[in-house]
């Protein structure tokens, strides 16, 4: 998923817990699943950010590139903007666009 152009909020939302889990019928289990989530998107943005941050490493760095590095700079900006990694998955939990399953209640049918 492309995260730079997701609609999420950058800031605090306030939000109807009862619209939460209205999809799993629990509360807790919806948080799990947007936990699990954001931990996916935020080691995905890292995973990125550190990929294009390599691009300027070099093996002798002297102070003044340090410094003076300006695209370095503006990359890591970018991606402080970005709306953190529980907004996002909040946003595509609420829009449906999470896939989840639940192995416990998969076996409870099976047996039952």
């Amino acid at each position: 998923m492309d995260y730079k152009k997701s609609t999420a909020p950058t800031n605090t939302v306030t939000r109807d817990v009862m619209d939460l889990c209205d999809e799993t019928g629990n509360i807790y289990e919806s948080v799990v699943i947007i936990a699990k989530r954001a931990n996916q998107i935020s080691s995905d943005i890292k995973n990125e950010l550190s990929k294009k941050l390599q691009e300027f490493a070099s093996s002798t760095d002297n102070l003044d590139e340090i410094f003076e590095n300006r695209e370095q700079i503006e990359i890591s900006r970018f991606y402080e903007r970005l709306p953190k990694a529980t907004l996002m998955a909040t946003e595509e939990f609420v829009e449906g666009k999470i896939y989840y399953r639940n192995p416990a209640k998969e076996t409870m049918d099976i047996e039952g």
